[in-house]
């Protein structure tokens, strides 16, 4: 008995040197980060913020907010660009943009009147001001009064309308502000016939390209490459869908996307873009090195936003598909950034 009452009080001991710590609720409480730094942390390392994709009653009321704000009505750009809900989630719900707007108890909006040749360029010179260079495509589409594709198809891709606005801008005083922000018109004509055959030097600057008579035969077995150019990193223009999709990994920071998603299916990107302060919108990207490209390759009209392209040759293609034209981009001024 008495060495169990000597153990006793050691192993009393020993247990409780080893039992954990009891801190009152109040005071472990205090030593817990807030709350509010998790939520400080988070924003700190949250990516941009991604748009749920909104619900059939959201974008009907959306369609009836806009053609109340309009006094009509909206036409599917004017919807796109004044609510930030892109026709790919229109169309998940209703088979045409006429049929979303019957729905939203609207009478569909007909161009039954043609817009002007006067009104559309007079249009396109604003926002050119506005941008103080010639308006890209992707935001005339977000800010201008008129779709783009109706603008294209009175007068040419989109890389031209520069040269269609000096046509229609000369001897007007009023868009000599204009006029100086545009890029030189390029020198461009048949060859006269008395100089068709005659020997002329060529440049040898890389942004020199030899007149079309001295083309030769092509060597079996070597590559071809496009045109020269200097365009930051890029030696030659794309002559294929894979220079498209390099160049617009050079061009996305610019022209305001994140690129998440290069796949083999179609769509061939998933990107975020910037729609506004602070605001970014899910986009699906297809690349073609020609814009028709996309109808010839059979793809279907839905499931895709932005048909991402070197040349626009697509005059009827879909209002719905927003033409992203990068031989306007590498075609204008540009500085590599350090």
């Amino acid at each position: 008995m008495s060495e169990r009452r000597e153990t006793s009080p050691a192993v009393f001991v020993f247990t409780a040197s080893l039992a954990p710590r009891v801190w009152p609720l109040h005071r472990a409480c205090s030593r817990l980060p807030s709350l509010s730094a998790y939520e400080s942390n988070a924003e700190l390392n949250s990516s941009p913020k991604v748009q749920p994709m909104p619900g059939k009653k959201e974008i009907v009321d959306s369609i009836a907010a806009t053609g109340k704000r309009l006094g009509r009505a909206p036409s599917q750009a004017e919807f796109i660009s004044l609510s930030g809900i892109s026709s790919y989630y229109v169309l998940q719900y209703f088979r045409s943009w006429n049929d979303a707007v019957r729905t939203a108890r609207l009478r569909p909006y007909s161009l039954n009147i043609r817009p002007e040749d006067r009104a559309l360029m007079e249009d396109w010179g604003k926002a050119a001001r506005r941008h103080h260079r010639a308006p890209p495509r992707h935001a005339y589409t977000r800010e201008g009064k008129y779709n783009p594709a109706t603008i294209e198809k009175r007068f040419g891709p989109w890389s031209r309308l520069p040269e269609a606005f000096r046509n229609f801008a000369k001897d007007k005083p009023q868009w000599a502000d204009v006029l100086a922000l545009l890029p030189p018109p390029a020198a461009r004509g048949p060859v006269p016939k008395t100089d068709r055959h005659r020997r002329r030097p060529i440049d040898n600057s890389p942004s020199e390209v030899p007149p079309r008579e001295a083309c030769r035969t092509r060597l079996k077995g070597r590559n071809t490459y496009g045109n020269p150019t200097n365009f930051l990193g890029l030696r030659y223009e794309p002559v294929n869908e894979q220079g498209v999709v390099f160049l617009f990994g050079m061009l996305a920071k610019e022209l305001g996307y994140i690129v998440e998603v290069v796949q083999k299916k179609f769509p061939d990107c998933e990107a975020m873009r910037l729609v506004g302060h602070e605001r970014w919108q899910r986009v699906l990207i297809e690349f073609e090195f020609e814009s028709r490209n996309f109808r010839d390759h059979g793809h279907p009209l839905t499931g895709c936003d932005i048909i991402v392209c070197w040349r626009h040759n697509w005059p009827d293609c879909p209002s719905h598909l927003e033409v992203v034209e990068l031989s306007g981009f590498v075609n204008s001024p540009a500085k590599p950034e350090n």
